[in-house]
């Protein structure tokens, strides 16, 4: 009897929060795959709960910098090599070596790279040169012998496009069509039922996402900020809070399941995604979180990032802050908490659109790259 076609997919991060991985991994299953996640394994890593496809946490002595990516990839290699495959996924440009080096020695194996953003223009090695042009020579040698690659928007597959000569397939990071089951009300929530919410949400609270200006804001605004998930910039944002006793306007939620997340995200009147153009990547970039909004109707105050702004205005959803500041944010956000008409505007508008920009809909291009496998 034929074993059954094993697909091993990796990516650096502890799996727990990255919805795109999950998403792509349970599709990959549902085409008749075994499937295998493998991540890392932090100090602070919470349990994974169950899943339709194997998991594995690779433990290391290093958890940041150099060393980490260094013994991460080596230990990943080895992994892969001692598996059966017949597909390796690498998830980012931080696990490509390790895939690309198993794929020489599994010579009837595909290759597939996904891209989640342009690697080597985020912020963290934009000062940082020497590891920048590491991560540049990876990306060099490499991506011109890939074969099936696809990324998360068209404005970076525009640039590998023209920068590798290659077909570039798009699978954007969107939301499936979120289902209200086991719907939780405010009250379970420990949410006012006598206040305005407004959320920014996301695993990638960090430095230059505009999180920052959202607390100063809130001095001036009469609402409840909720901040689920985590990231560099909160034990920041946590001492300011903490400095300016704002605790009764802004609520630190921290990381949390996908479902549980996304009640506190069906409860806010208006969702925040005010990353800022200080870095191709963050210029580029269309975060998940644009999707999960329009998914629970919540309506959007985003920066002009370009991906962002398009489905923002092409769908009519909420609006966008310019130029961004403090000061240009705390009017944005009262003018539009005080105009219920066109609050409830964008959220019917938000409805409209989960329609067709859900993962049901990506899911069509995935196809080529994992096919069915099961008749």
């Amino acid at each position: 009897m034929p074993k059954t076609p094993r697909a091993l997919v990796s990516v650096t991060n502890d799996l727990y929060t990255d919805q795109r991985v999950h998403k792509v991994c349970t599709f990959i299953s549902a085409q008749g795959y075994d499937v295998m996640l493998i991540g890392r394994k932090r100090k602070a890593s919470i349990p994974l709960p169950s899943r339709d496809y194997k998991t594995k946490r690779i433990r290391l002595l290093f958890e940041t910098g150099a060393k980490f990516y260094a013994f991460f990839n080596l230990r990943l290699f080895f992994v892969l090599l001692f598996n059966r495959a017949d597909i390796l996924v690498s998830n980012d440009l931080d696990t490509l070596l390790a895939n690309y080096a198993a794929s020489k020695f599994k010579r009837s194996c595909r290759l597939v790279y996904d891209s989640h953003e342009y690697f080597t223009e985020v912020p963290e090695l934009l000062n940082r040169p020497k590891v920048r042009n590491v991560w540049l020579k990876i990306e060099q040698h490499i991506f011109p012998k890939l074969v099936y690659i696809y990324t998360v928007n068209n404005s970076i597959a525009k640039i590998y496009s023209e920068k590798y000569t290659k077909d570039i397939s798009i699978v954007r990071n969107i939301s499936p069509r979120w289902q209200q089951n086991n719907l939780k009300s405010k009250a379970e929530l420990g949410l006012p039922e006598d206040k305005s919410i407004i959320i920014i949400q996301g695993a990638g609270i960090n430095i230059d996402r505009g999180a920052e200006e959202a607390v100063e804001a809130m001095k001036n605004i009469d609402a409840l900020l909720l901040i689920v998930g985590d990231g560099d910039v909160v034990p920041q944002l946590k001492e300011y809070v903490e400095q300016e006793q704002l605790h009764e306007k802004i609520r630190f939620v921290g990381r949390q399941p996908y479902e549980t997340m996304m009640n506190y995200t069906h409860h806010a009147d208006i969702g925040l995604t005010l990353d800022k153009p200080t870095s191709l990547n963050y210029k580029l970039s269309l975060p998940n979180k644009v999707f999960d909004y329009m998914h629970t109707c919540t309506a959007v105050v985003a920066t002009r990032i370009v991906e962002v702004a398009k489905v923002v205005e092409t769908h009519e959803i909420g609006t966008i802050v310019e130029p961004f500041s403090v000061e240009s944010l705390t009017e944005t956000l009262n003018s539009l908490l005080s105009d219920s008409s066109r609050l409830e505007t964008y959220k019917v508008n938000c409805k409209k659109a989960a329609v067709h920009e859900n993962w049901e809909t990506e899911m069509k291009v995935m196809s080529k790259f994992y096919p069915k496998v099961n008749g």
